[in-house]
């Protein structure tokens, strides 16, 4: 691979016309941020909510998670190819089209009541977050004063957490109907009677998601009537960012060690907020879904109070020894959830949350470490890291079938384990890995 000299970019506002229309444009795209946590935290309900509608076992209700994350991990490169041949404005108003496409097909899902219908219409939903997240966190970066970058994107991304904390909330309300039946009951009923029970579950997701498809709509709008300033990117450097081969990233021994507990971070978030609703069930027998359904909403309050409490906490502590201990405590309250009962078992799992809330951002800070060139294409492959999301609560999902779910959340502890490693160990710049990478 090529060697020597690297290859950076630096972004910019093409044709500022003044502080007001930044602050017009920052609200709209922070915005954003809200909505793709709505998406993907209402995941956490459905997977609950269609296992009983369309009478699925924890691995085909998993399956949630994996047509929604796989669609970020297929679609982070073309994403940025799209930024890159239309500009971000366009991009942004392509990625709220193909979102509120997906959302809309939620209503005829609903109609026909065939989960695959419902596993295409979240791959498609999830398509277009993907691109939105793609453009809105360079773009709020820029969005202003370079001195304030930080600020604004932690401003927006503040966004984003409170959009994960209130969708459970939404979910217990608009989407689970608090209509549950025993198996016994369920054997007990005739077809027609099951058919009008599946179907008037299934329909639960009709108005909500609606009701989404209006807001992506008029969110469009207001993209389409503020024509957003664009973005002017000037290449500061003469090699190409194609000389930077995924190869010579992955022969950085940090960065290889961080891709890959990301991936695992990752799954051992989704895993954890996926089975959450059906963990407090199990774990107190007689629980309604609406009652469990808080459980998901303290452990998503958690992430967000722990991830205020982490950053400042990494004003003192180190950021690889505060993740090590936050992963080493999220493996003990794991591992605590298998082999107890009860509320305590359920409080071990929701506290998770809270240690969750600063591993995205640490482990990716820590993996792109002294790149310089590199930073890019490993950007780029950590955030296709979280293809791990897709994968691992399909795992957990398979052995809650075939071992039950205490035992399944050995996959979250491992998880956890992986980062504790990277944490201790994993973390440290080896200057001759990235020296001999780059030859």
């Amino acid at each position: 691979m090529a060697g020597g000299s690297s290859s950076t970019t630096t972004a910019t506002i093409a044709s500022p016309k003044g502080a007001q229309n930044y602050t017009a444009a920052f609200a709209i795209v922070t915005s954003l941020f809200f909505m793709w946590a709505v998406a993907v935290n209402m995941n956490d309900v459905l997977i609950p909510h269609l296992k009983k509608a369309c009478d699925l076992t924890d691995f085909e209700s998993s399956l949630i998670q994996t047509a929604f994350f796989g669609a970020y991990f297929l679609m982070a490169l073309p994403a940025g190819w799209i930024m890159k041949r239309v500009g971000y404005g366009k991009g942004i108003l392509i990625g709220l089209g193909i979102s509120a496409l997906g959302v809309l097909l939620f209503y005829p899902a609903a109609e026909t009541q065939v989960y695959s219908f419902f596993l295409a219409a979240l791959f498609i939903m999830a398509c277009g977050s993907a691109t939105l997240e793609v453009a809105a966190n360079p773009y709020v970066s820029v969005l202003g004063d370079p001195a304030k970058s930080e600020f604004r994107l932690n401003l927006a991304q503040t966004f984003n957490a409170v959009g994960a904390f209130i969708t459970p909330l939404i979910g217990k309300h608009f989407i689970l109907s608090g209509i549950e039946h025993t198996p016994a009951e369920l054997a007990a009923m005739t077809a027609e009677q099951l058919a009008v029970y599946r179907g008037a579950e299934a329909s639960q997701v009709k108005m909500p998601y609606l009701v989404l498809f209006g807001i992506y709509l008029a969110i469009m709008l207001l993209v389409y009537l503020a024509k957003l300033p664009e973005l002017k990117e000037e290449k500061l450097a003469e090699d190409d960012l194609a000389d930077v081969g995924i190869r010579s990233v992955w022969g950085v021994r940090h960065t290889r060690l961080g891709i890959i507990a990301q991936f695992f971070y990752v799954g051992a978030q989704v895993c954890l907020a996926s089975f959450m609703i059906r963990y407090a069930q199990t774990m107190q027998p007689g629980m309604g879904e609406r009652i469990a359904a808080d459980y998901l909403f303290y452990h998503l309050v958690g992430f967000a109070v722990g991830r205020l409490v982490g950053t400042f906490l990494m004003r003192y502590v180190a950021a690889q020894k505060l993740l090590s201990i936050f992963a080493v405590l999220a493996a003990l309250l794991t591992g605590l959830s298998m082999v107890v009962g009860g509320p305590l078992a359920t409080w071990a799992a929701v506290l998770t949350g809270f240690f969750n809330s600063i591993m995205f951002p640490t482990i990716f800070a820590l993996s792109i470490k002294n790149l310089g060139g590199k930073t890019k294409m490993a950007s780029s492959l950590l955030v296709m890291a979280i293809v791990g999301g897709a994968l691992l609560p399909a795992l957990m999902g398979y052995l809650s079938d075939t071992i039950g779910i205490q035992g399944a959340f050995i996959v979250p502890l491992f998880c956890y384990l992986v980062i504790v490693y990277f944490g201790i160990v994993g973390y440290k710049v080896q200057p001759a890995a990235i020296a001999s990478a780059q030859v």
